[in-house]
């Protein structure tokens, strides 16, 4: 009997085990902040990535990515869970450090630079916040012809005009990549098309 009630007691001890939390530092804020990210946003930015137990760097995209930042979705798993986690309600022109636990990052596996089971040090400038193809009233914008899915040229013009908007110019490989990636995540099927049914993503305004 008083196996069991140990037995017990440990998986109860183990179920309150808190999931890893990444450590955020805002090294910068603007004293204007009109818009502050959320998930489905898509976000530009530089960013550098440096191991926690020796400090050396392992990636920045001012030396890695010809000195250009890059574009990804928040919350959709383009990138680490850390940076998912760790850039929400970031205002544009803000600069955070985040350190971020081996279990929000690559894990038992890692990758290239990154060993198994790091925990990784970040110092990310957010540079620009656009709508993301991801809510309600965006796949109603993007499905032009109104048959309740949604092609890769309709996805395509959607973002071509959100950056337009702005006066953005993005080349049409960034835009090939952006689709590409939606894509991959949404069109469970791979017939092609993002149906309503699959267009799942869910939103705060949701």
């Amino acid at each position: 009997m008083l196996v069991l009630v140990a037995l017990l007691f440990a998986c109860a001890s183990g179920a309150l085990i808190p999931e890893p939390e990444v450590q955020i530092q805002v090294l910068e804020k603007p004293f204007i902040c009109r818009r502050k990210s959320k998930n489905g946003d898509l976000l530009l930015v530089h960013a550098e990535g440096f191991l926690e137990k020796n400090g050396s760097r392992f990636h920045s995209t001012y030396k890695d990515n010809n000195g250009q930042p890059v574009w990804f979705t928040l919350g959709m798993k383009e990138v680490i869970k850390g940076w998912d986690k760790g850039l929400q309600d970031m205002c544009v022109g803000e600069k955070r450090k985040l350190i971020v636990p081996s279990a929000l990052g690559y894990g038992k596996e890692g990758k290239g630079k990154i060993p198994p089971e790091s925990t990784l040090i970040f110092q990310i400038d957010l540079m620009e916040i656009r709508n993301g193809p991801r809510s309600h009233e965006s796949f109603q914008e993007m499905d032009l012809n109104d048959d309740w899915k949604l092609s890769k040229e309709e996805v395509k013009a959607y973002l071509k005009n959100e950056f337009s908007k702005h006066g953005t110019d993005v080349n049409e490989t960034h835009h090939e990549v952006l689709v590409e990636s939606i894509f991959e995540k949404e069109d469970e099927d791979s017939d092609g098309f993002i149906s309503a049914r699959e267009f799942t993503y869910v939103h705060d305004e949701l």
